[in-house]
């Protein structure tokens, strides 16, 4: 389920002047450059004019590459991207941006009782619009960019307004999980995802300040470097090295088919999702040969393309065999093993990031529109996938992805 569900600038350092051609031309650089805090280093005698003139260039070039390299901050990018519209028929953050933000936060809280549940998702709506309008106070001067917040809500909540509906059944447990009460399930799941990292726990603290919202975990990840699958589609590297979250419905009808709730009404314009902390025994995998890290995953490291053959974008070709007959993508191979047709099972749309703490490892984040999609690919892999041994589960839960919302229908007046 990790590979196939689904900017360093330099200081510019110029010849520096002699102590006497920096004596001489002090009042031209700050007049030229503001400021210049570069050492003297002794150089050849030259003429003090020639000696100004260079000095203010090089004035003029340090604080060029200063402006510059702050600009490449991660925190301060030089200008914001793009906003992301909050509204719609659908929540963004889940196709929209097509190219996930690299930083995420994930927060599950729980409702305390006799917490009016209408009131307070639609006041998360507002604090949201808010927010990625850029007039929160709570911003402190901050730009949104393309902050997005998408909001789901656990399946005791869904009960709440139908038993049958899709989305209020919990997630069922499987092996090679060790999650502690406080980490599994949970009433509300803001997924926060940013282009600037500060973002995120400002956001955060500022929907949890709703009252009736009590914080039960939260995990924050980044995405790994972008790898290009197809035209405009790109796909991340996890820590193990390999392209995470190739295939998935990246098309309208594939997304129609196997992403979005058509129905009933309460939930259209909705999906589930599934939310998994992983942990990843790096130390283990990363033992193993190259082949053999390939063999449990089922392509290739570096191109990311299937063992079968062919391309990163083509699903894995599982009945090709070596001459002596041999699977070419191995029986407990990753690909293999989450193949959605090989399970009978729709596709999840993934957004994978990778995670530091509390220990190296993924934050597993699925979108589909049944449970089953889910529940039925893990219960196959637990069936001999060879990737499985190097992870363990230490969060997770299952979520409604509410409907979009607008002007006149605010977040979760579907159902509440």
């Amino acid at each position: 389920m990790l590979a196939d569900r689904t900017p360093s600038a330099q200081k510019l350092r110029a010849d520096r002047p002699s102590r006497r051609a920096l004596l001489g031309a002090a009042t031209a650089a700050v007049l030229t450059a503001g400021c210049d805090t570069t050492t003297d280093q002794p150089q050849s005698a030259q003429s003090e004019s020639s000696a100004q003139s260079r000095s203010s260039a090089q004035s003029e070039s340090s604080g060029q590459s200063q402006s510059s390299a702050q600009s490449q901050s991660p925190t301060e990018p030089t200008s914001a991207p793009p906003a992301i519209p909050p509204t719609g028929k659908y929540q963004a953050g889940i196709t929209t941006p097509r190219a996930p933000q690299p930083n995420l936060l994930a927060v599950v809280a729980d409702v305390t009782p006799s917490t009016p549940i209408g009131p307070l998702l639609a006041g998360l709506g507002d604090t949201i619009r808010a927010l990625t309008a850029g007039t929160a106070p709570r911003l402190a001067g901050l730009a949104p960019g393309d902050l997005t917040v998408t909001v789901g809500i656990g399946p005791r909540l869904v009960r709440t307004s139908g038993t049958a509906l899709p989305g209020a059944t919990d997630l069922p447990r499987f092996a090679n999980e060790r999650i502690d009460p406080t980490a599994r399930g949970g009433d509300v799941l803001l997924q926060i995802c940013a282009t600037d990292a500060l973002l995120l726990s400002v956001v955060a603290a500022a929907l949890l300040d709703h009252p009736g919202l009590k914080e039960r975990w939260r995990q924050s990840a980044r995405r790994g470097p972008s790898v290009p699958v197809a035209e405009n589609l790109t796909a991340p590297r996890n820590q193990l090295g390999f392209v995470d979250g190739i295939i998935g419905p990246h098309t309208e009808s594939e997304q129609d088919r196997n992403l979005w709730l058509a129905g009933p009404k309460q939930v259209a314009g909705g999906t589930i999702a599934v939310v998994r902390r992983m942990e990843l025994d790096l130390r283990r995998f990363t033992t193993l040969s190259k082949a053999d890290q390939e063999a449990v995953m089922g392509r290739h490291r570096d191109t990311g393309a299937p063992l079968s053959g062919g391309k990163i974008a083509d699903g894995p070709d599982l009945g090709a065999k070596t001459p002596d007959g041999r699977y070419l993508v191995p029986a407990g191979a990753h690909a293999r093993r989450a193949h959605a047709t090989a399970i009978g099972v729709g596709l999840m749309l993934r957004r994978s990031y990778s995670i530091d703490d509390p220990a190296p490892g993924l934050l597993f984040i699925s979108f589909q529109n049944e449970l089953r999609t889910f529940t039925a690919t893990l219960t196959h892999m637990e069936n001999g996938d060879a990737l499985l041994p190097f992870t363990r589960t230490t969060a997770g839960g299952t979520f409604l992805i509410l409907p979009g919302f607008d002007d006149q229908h605010p977040l979760g007046s579907t159902l509440f």
